[in-house]
């Protein structure tokens, strides 16, 4: 793996927002609103409900802020693949001399880029707006944000290789794939809160065990060293299992030459 050629796909992803600023509306417009508007219902829900009841409510506000971190991390990785798409340049990184994994990690890279500007954006407006401190969580949000980010680079694989496979048809997975498991990581309720059929489901996945432990800190301080172990040991197979849909797919286009159909589109 050559690092210069990974800098140079992160260079050219970046010149992309630099030289068109509306870019940066999908990067920072969308996680606001949803701040504003989850901010918005936990202050309602606070000042109509009981004290011990509206301490309960900022779980929301924590719970959307670690949602996009995971999000931010999936749109890095199938987003920079679209860019490729319709600026009409797949066919150049793949004729260039660019490894699959050089590819791959520039696209980690500029998620990784896209988590640190909505995070630093999301947590600005959560405190004055809000007085809500994302860094209460303390040394626990490193772990939290690792675990999130590593999952969201899996669904990101995973819907360019769905991408891939499909064709342009199938674009708009690049949003809707992390949709697909929202309903079932417990990220604004807890999981014996979940019918009792969907709780076994619910642990099967990395993000659901970082949302729990979020709750725990942010209840007691403290959170439970196996749901931090759990989470990195899935990730781990889920990065593995992510990875090796996206050669194959990549290595099935390519030998049915839908590679170039799908990039002459």
């Amino acid at each position: 793996m050559n690092l210069h050629t990974i800098s140079a796909l992160v260079l050219r992803y970046l010149f992309l927002y630099t030289r068109t600023p509306m870019r940066m509306v999908e990067l920072i417009f969308w996680p606001v609103v949803d701040l504003v508007v989850w901010g918005n219902v936990t202050v309602f829900i606070q000042k109509n409900s009981s004290a011990e009841f509206g301490s309960f409510v900022l779980f929301f506000l924590g719970g959307m802020i670690l949602w996009d971190i995971m999000f931010r991390a999936q749109q890095g990785v199938a987003i920079s693949f679209l860019e490729d798409v319709w600026t009409r340049n797949l066919l150049n990184v793949f004729v260039a001399p660019v490894r699959t994994t050089e590819y791959v990690g520039a696209t980690f890279v500029v998620g990784f880029l896209r988590i640190v500007v909505t995070a630093i954006v999301l947590s600005l407006i959560s405190w004055v707006g809000y007085t809500f401190n994302v860094f209460s969580l303390g040394w626990w949000l490193i772990p939290f944000f690792a675990n999130l980010m590593l999952f969201g680079w899996s669904l990101g694989m995973i819907s360019t290789a769905l991408i891939l496979r499909w064709g342009q048809a199938a674009e708009s997975l690049a949003w809707a794939v992390p949709f697909f498991f929202q309903p079932v990581v417990a990220v604004f309720y807890r999981v014996e809160d979940m019918p009792a059929w969907s709780q076994p489901i619910a642990w099967c996945f990395p993000p659901t065990y970082i949302f729990e432990g979020m709750r725990d800190v942010m209840k007691t301080g403290a959170m439970r060293w196996d749901y931090l172990w759990m989470s990195a040991g899935l990730n781990l197979l889920f990065m593995a299992l992510a990875g090796g849909l996206f050669l194959w797919i990549l290595k099935l286009t390519r030998s049915r030459g839908l590679l170039t159909k799908f990039a002459t589109q």
